[in-house]
């Protein structure tokens, strides 16, 4: 459909530290499968999505979400013509720089760094992650990635504005991203909307009808499913239910974005990062479904009481770590960058004791964490 918006790997920017062709796979497949070797990317799995496992051993975690969101991705881009490899690869990457206990983590992680002048952003911090803190490589620092994709990193989410983060203004911040990278984060929208109704049914916190009562879409779902499967398990049902649900978000997406590059026309991937705005959208109705979603999600899930201890205590145990680690800096691991290249044109420095806690802790897993903690402050 849009095949002429499509992002052509040999139109790369290519990286930091030039490497030779491989045979046989392509710069977004190479970046892909460092993606998926890399330590971050397997901290995924021992990293709270939104519930903690105990009630279920079938919750979501983070690693789970993010093969989600590659699938859903990749759907899309195969049915708009876009550059599947690029689009995965981005998925794979999208969070492997949260921190142990999803958006609590995140929150507790950027107090702490306020009080330093800075903050903390999950997308900065995967792009910190492939750029230098993973180490796996003798002739660079980081994985060494493809231009499209560290800033597909930082972007997909949002766009930048010049300025703001002098770090990121080699990314274009008064560009948009290519289509792969715009339709990460509502193909993640999509992801955790249906994963989070599920994980929440599982761990009894709803039941479809209040879905529905607060979703019309969903309402027209589960009519539809209850009267089509009779004999169906209740399980069965709300399974097939949300099944629908992803299937509708998708196709909106889909119709979304093709009716707004119609509207603007753009002739290639050059004139995409000029328009005013992005291209990749839901189209009218699933747009709200999307919201009205996400306003349940918040009301009846992530403000529940069954997650707010967890989420209190997480918060709390975190900064009284980050506070340990600033008085007791030698119990941190070696904390100075990486050693660069000769010919790299970034000096290796010793980074700021804060930044150094926020690093370590950033990339812990759930369980880890609780070891520190409970080796160091129990």
């Amino acid at each position: 459909m849009l095949s002429h918006l499509r992002f052509q790997t040999e139109q790369s920017r290519g990286r930091r530290y030039p490497e030779a062709e491989h045979a046989y796979r392509n710069a977004f497949q190479r970046d892909r499968d460092r993606i998926i070797h890399s330590r971050a990317f397997r901290r995924l799995e021992n990293k709270t999505q939104v519930f903690a496992p105990g009630l279920s051993d079938h919750f979501r975690n983070r690693l789970t979400h993010t093969i989600e969101v590659a699938q859903i991705a990749r759907t899309v881009a195969n049915v708009l013509g876009l550059n599947e490899d690029l689009t995965e690869a981005l998925a794979l990457a999208h969070d492997v720089g949260h921190p142990p206990f999803a958006h609590a983590g995140e929150e507790a992680l950027d107090r702490e760094m306020q009080r330093f002048g800075e903050g903390f952003n999950h997308n900065v911090q995967s792009l910190r992650l492939v750029d230098s803190l993973e180490r796996r490589y003798p002739r660079f620092p980081g994985l060494n990635l493809t231009f499209e994709v560290r800033e597909g990193i930082v972007k997909h989410s949002r766009d930048l504005t010049p300025g703001e983060n002098p770090a990121l203004d080699r990314y274009l911040p008064e560009m948009r991203p290519p289509l792969e990278a715009q339709l990460i984060d509502l193909a993640d929208e999509v992801a955790y909307n249906a994963a989070d109704l599920d994980d929440a049914y599982e761990a009894g916190l709803l039941q479809p009808e209040q879905i529905a009562a607060a979703v019309p879409v969903y309402a027209e779902i589960l009519e539809t499913v209850e009267t089509s499967f009779p004999g169906a398990t209740a399980r069965e049902r709300f399974q097939e239910s949300v099944r629908y649900l992803i299937d509708g978000l998708v196709s909106g997406l889909i119709e979304g974005t093709v009716g707004c590059a119609r509207d603007f026309d753009p002739a290639n991937v050059e004139a995409v990062r000029r328009l005013p705005s992005r291209i990749v959208r839901f189209a009218s109705e699933a747009a709200a479904t999307s919201r009205d979603l996400k306003r349940f999600l918040h009301a009846h899930v992530y403000s529940s009481d069954a997650l707010a201890e967890d989420r209190r205590q997480s918060m709390e145990r975190l900064a009284r770590l980050f506070g340990y680690l600033m008085a007791h800096p030698e119990r941190l691991p070696d904390f100075r960058d990486p050693p660069q290249p000769e010919d790299s044109p970034d000096q290796p420095e010793a980074k700021p004791l804060h930044r150094a806690v926020c690093d370590y802790i950033a990339g812990m897993t759930d369980g880890y964490f609780q070891r520190v903690y409970a080796a160091l402050l129990s």
